[in-house]
């Protein structure tokens, strides 16, 4: 098979998401920047592998997705290595269950309203934080609650759980507010310090 294509920006939360998965599998990737903040607007070419503009789309052997919890399964089932996904119907709902949690209440707050807003504003919103910091609160213990006992969010077996959570957190703590709060739960900040330590993980934070 040929290597896999993954189109976005390499700073992005989603992007590094996919190339964490990809890492995992030991799965090399060709990474084509898509800036969707450009000041002259999204590329036009890109609305042929994405028709919503966002990021990120992926490409293989001439199949294309976009939507990162589609092109995450596709990967995890197409590719040899490791299982990323629970072979029980409970253990693959509950993954579903964390990541949409993550994406519909934690990733807009943690990321935009708290990490962006405090480190790319000139005049940082602060309400916005606090309303951001709050729902993180949430996120987080929402978390807590979901998580299995052992290593991992659903215990022993690394799942595509870990590796869509761990770059949302990777953004919220790159300010004093997201470390203070991510330390209020022990359990997830003990889960996040062992999966950033992993080469994978350091390798797709990397820019680029």
């Amino acid at each position: 098979m040929g290597k896999p294509i993954v189109y976005g920006a390499g700073y992005s939360v989603y992007v590094r998401i996919v190339r964490l998965v990809l890492a995992e599998k030991g799965i090399d990737c060709e990474l084509v920047p898509v800036d969707v903040f450009a000041t002259d607007g999204i590329p036009a070419w890109y609305f042929e592998h994405h028709p919503f503009g966002r990021i990120s789309a992926f490409e293989h052997d001439g199949f294309y997705l976009f939507e990162t919890n589609a092109i995450a399964r596709y990967i995890d089932e197409a590719f040899d290595g490791p299982a990323l996904q629970p072979a029980d119907a409970r253990g693959r709902a509950r993954m579903a269950q964390i990541i949409g949690m993550l994406d519909a209440y934690g990733y807009r707050a943690m990321v935009w309203d708290v990490a962006v807003e405090r480190l790319e504003k000139a005049e940082p919103d602060e309400e916005l934080i606090t309303g951001g910091l709050r729902q993180a609160e949430t996120a987080l213990k929402v978390l807590t609650s979901l998580k299995a006992e052992g290593p991992w969010l659903l215990g022993e077996q690394l799942t595509l759980a870990d590796l869509h959570a761990a770059p949302i957190i990777a953004y919220f703590v790159k300010v004093s507010e997201g470390q203070k709060v991510l330390a209020e739960f022990p359990d997830i900040r003990d889960w996040y310090t062992r999966i950033a330590a992993r080469p994978n993980f350091v390798r797709a934070e990397k820019v680029g």
